[in-house]
């Protein structure tokens, strides 16, 4: 007896937790299944918390602290303006090595990278680009009303008697010798002031280097007598013109955000201000972008 009323026991005891399992697994049946939360975007999310975090190489004129700790520069002007304009007023703006800004963008550390950072195919692969915001080449400056009549690396070399003052290391005694101007019209200076003093003095009848570098030299000089060569043609090395365009960059996955950004930039383009901004930093029209396009640039 004892044996049958331990087994019945048994039995609705094992009956009982079935039942518990089988109503455990059919909670909330015949109400519609949860849908997983959407994964918020970069732009949304910074939108609504009014705060993003942006990775800036630390290089004048394009990002750096002011003496009083300010982070200003090309980059962070320009970014810190289409920011507001999309809603994300506050900016935490991070000065890095440039070698890290792209590692740093796609672990995450940076909500996009900007400064200095030129839009290459090698780069593409890994990020994605906006569209430029400036263009950097190579310029020359003269004496006033450009007595030998230089527009480009190759009028300095047609010319046998002009002499071409360049920083020693500097890129551009490759491109020079690239085009085929001999030693002999080249005179090697130690620096950028030393060009200025050269080009003043008569030594050289040109002086080169970019073109915000050049800008600057000649705002600092104040010397009416000297000017920059606005139509410079801009030397052909190797099959590719020197000029270079720069942007900023978003993770691939940041579509939405890049457009977003893109057509501010277009905004800026439009109305002129992008100038104003890029003109803050030694920048001129010759900086300008223009038209291109980041797809053009990696066709």
């Amino acid at each position: 007896m004892k044996k049958w009323l331990y087994a019945g026991i048994c039995v609705i005891l094992f009956g009982i937790l079935i039942g518990c399992s089988t109503e455990g697994e059919n909670a909330g049946e015949g109400n519609s299944p949860k849908e997983p939360a959407a994964t918020e975007t970069t732009l949304a999310k910074a939108q609504s918390e009014g705060f993003i975090s942006v990775g800036f190489a630390n290089e004048r004129p394009y990002a750096y602290a002011t003496p009083d700790g300010k982070l200003t520069g090309e980059a962070v002007e320009i970014s810190r303006k289409i920011l507001s304009n999309l809603g994300i007023e506050q900016m935490d703006g991070v000065l890095t090595e440039f070698g890290s800004l792209i590692p740093g963008l796609k672990a995450q550390r940076y909500d996009m990278i900007t400064a200095g950072m030129f839009i290459t195919p090698e780069r593409a692969k890994e990020v994605a680009f906006a569209n430029p915001e400036y263009s950097i080449g190579e310029a020359i400056a003269v004496k006033k009303g450009n007595p030998l009549n230089l527009h480009s690396y190759e009028d300095i070399k047609a010319n046998s008697k002009a002499k071409v003052a360049v920083m020693v290391g500097a890129i551009e005694v490759d491109y020079l010798k690239s085009v085929g101007i001999p030693d002999s019209q080249i005179l090697s200076v130690p620096d950028q002031p030393s060009a200025i003093s050269a080009l003043q003095s008569g030594r050289a009848d040109t002086i080169t280097m970019t073109g915000p570098s050049l800008q600057s030299m000649l705002e600092s000089a104040k010397d009416d007598n000297l000017e920059r060569v606005m139509d410079f043609e801009q030397p052909v090395i190797d099959g590719a013109s020197v000029r270079g365009y720069g942007a900023a960059v978003f993770r691939k996955d940041d579509d939405e955000f890049r457009e977003a950004f893109n057509a501010e930039l277009e905004k800026l383009k439009e109305s002129g201000e992008l100038l104003k901004i890029l003109e803050t930093f030694g920048f001129t029209e010759q900086e300008l972008p223009g038209d291109m396009t980041t797809e053009e640039l990696l066709k």
